[in-house]
């Protein structure tokens, strides 16, 4: 029966025979030379469409507003908790208890999601805190989002502690003491949604700013010292890492911000302006030099006598900056208005160049210039306008400098010869010259240093205007100085 079944199948398919052996002999050919036989062609699935993942969203902080303040009412005389939400970081307004697991509670009034605190201590940049954080949506059953942790001990602003997210109306602040006794003390302490803050809050500066901190010390217009002027942050301090998140800190791009308020603790009683700038010091941290004087740590003119260039600790000066100016103030007197010196050379009692950069409120571009004091008394000061106009009533310079735009400056001191260059990218340099030979800083006793940052030159205006900017390069060189950056 299969034969039979094999018969009709054949004579079926007859009409078709000779095709198929065609066919056949055809592919025994694309096999190659040898008699091989041809594999059979592998068929690919379809790739599995592509499904773009989802990526995580950003998150946007917000600093939570605080209802209340509160404690176990053993708060100190005149510290009560109400003093750590008062938005005053003086360190007068303080929070502060004394003892092992002293608790301050902050109310957020409502549940919020929680991502991280920021909290400004009592001698933050003298003394570490210790304590932990616990959360809790009714006051009563609470929730551990941060272990017996320490605070840096460097830093006089606010430090960031990121916590376990957690959904929190109230927040509990347990004071561990320091590692000098058992005192808690907290100026303020904010509360954020986000993880890191978005990056507001760096602990320390980043080490590729590439900066030698060692060679500056830094004046803040605060006084936890309480000498009645302005703070100094040493050389030491700066070089170990120390910031502050109101006046000095990193920026998301790398470099350190400078913020000055138009009103604070002034560096002596004979400044009339408030200032966060750096003061060149080349002793590098050696405190058996002096800071004044004609000594190792200052510098002397190439034109001083041969016996003050050996006692000084170099000789000329060159100083390289990188900058940007973000913020000036728009209120005030108007000779005061929008204007803030960027970098200085400051002798014993009077300045050789002040740089300033000045914005009025109805331009978009700012103002370069500098100015020179002679020590001949009957001498006024000399002004050398550098990009627009130094006037209250200039317009808007063609060729000025916008806010936030980074550009260069160079001053540099031979003999008595005195250059400044304004460097940007894709246009070119402009210098200027003033020949300082007869304004008598040649002289012996007369010594230099360099000086950088935001001298804010507006005691006038509003209170919650300030200047602002971020600098990205500081490299000072002088004749003889072993650690000069070029």
């Amino acid at each position: 029966m299969f034969k039979n079944f094999v018969k009709i199948i054949r004579g079926y398919y007859q009409p078709f025979a000779f095709l198929i052996v065609l066919l056949s002999l055809l592919l025994s050919a694309c096999g190659g030379g040898g008699g091989s036989q041809a594999s059979p062609p592998v068929i690919q699935p379809p790739a599995p469409p592509q499904v773009e993942q989802p990526t995580p969203s950003q998150c946007v902080n917000e600093v939570y507003p605080m209802a209340t303040a509160s404690d176990d009412g053993t708060f100190e005389l005149n510290y009560p908790p109400q003093n750590a939400i008062d938005s005053n970081t003086s360190t007068l307004s303080r929070w502060s208890s004394e003892g092992i697991n002293k608790s301050l509670i902050l109310d957020l009034g409502a549940v919020k999601t929680l991502g991280a605190l920021t909290i400004k201590w009592f001698k933050g940049a003298e003394r570490v805190a210790n304590f932990s954080v616990d959360t809790s949506v009714d006051n009563t059953n609470w929730t551990n989002v941060l272990t017996k942790t320490q605070s840096s001990g460097k830093h006089s602003g606010f430090e960031l502690f990121n916590l376990i997210e957690s959904e929190a109306r109230y927040i509990k602040i347990v004071g561990l003491g320091n590692n000098e006794d058992s005192n808690n003390s907290i100026v303020e302490a904010q509360a954020h949604s986000c993880e890191d803050a978005n990056g507001e809050y760096a602990a320390t500066l980043p080490n590729e700013l590439g900066i030698e901190l060692i060679d500056w010390y830094l004046s803040l217009p605060i006084d936890e010292d309480k000498s009645g002027t302005a703070d100094s942050i040493s050389e030491t301090a700066l070089a170990e890492g120390y910031t502050n998140s109101e006046y000095f800190y990193a920026s998301k791009d790398d470099g350190i911000v400078m913020r000055s308020p138009s009103y604070g603790f002034k560096t002596s009683t004979n400044t009339s302006y408030v200032r966060v700038e750096l003061r060149e010091m080349l002793r590098r941290g050696d405190r058996s030099i002096s800071t004044q004087g004609v000594n190792k740590n200052n510098w002397v003119f190439g034109s001083a006598s041969a016996q003050g260039q050996s006692k000084a600790g170099g000789v000329d000066g060159d100083l390289r900056v990188t900058l940007a100016v973000n913020q000036v103030t728009t209120t005030g007197e108007d000779y005061q208005i929008g204007r803030v010196v960027i970098g200085q050379i400051h002798a014993n009692d009077d300045e050789p160049v002040r740089l300033y950069y000045r914005k009025l409120p109805g331009n978009s571009l700012g103002s370069v210039y500098f100015a020179h004091e002679s020590r001949v008394g009957n001498v006024d000061e000399a002004y050398v306008e550098l990009l627009g106009s130094r006037s209250n009533t200039a317009a808007n310079p063609s060729d000025g400098i916008a806010l936030d735009e980074k550009f260069s400056y160079h001053i540099k001191v031979e003999g008595s010869l005195l250059s400044v260059t304004i460097s940007r990218e894709d246009k070119s340099d402009v210098v200027e010259h003033y020949d300082m030979g007869e304004s008598l800083f040649e002289q012996d006793g007369q010594y230099h240093y360099f000086k950088v940052g935001v001298y804010h030159l507006n005691n006038s205006s509003d209170p919650d205007e300030y200047a602002q900017a971020t600098f990205y390069e500081i490299k000072n060189a002088h004749t003889g100085y072993a650690h000069s950056e070029q």
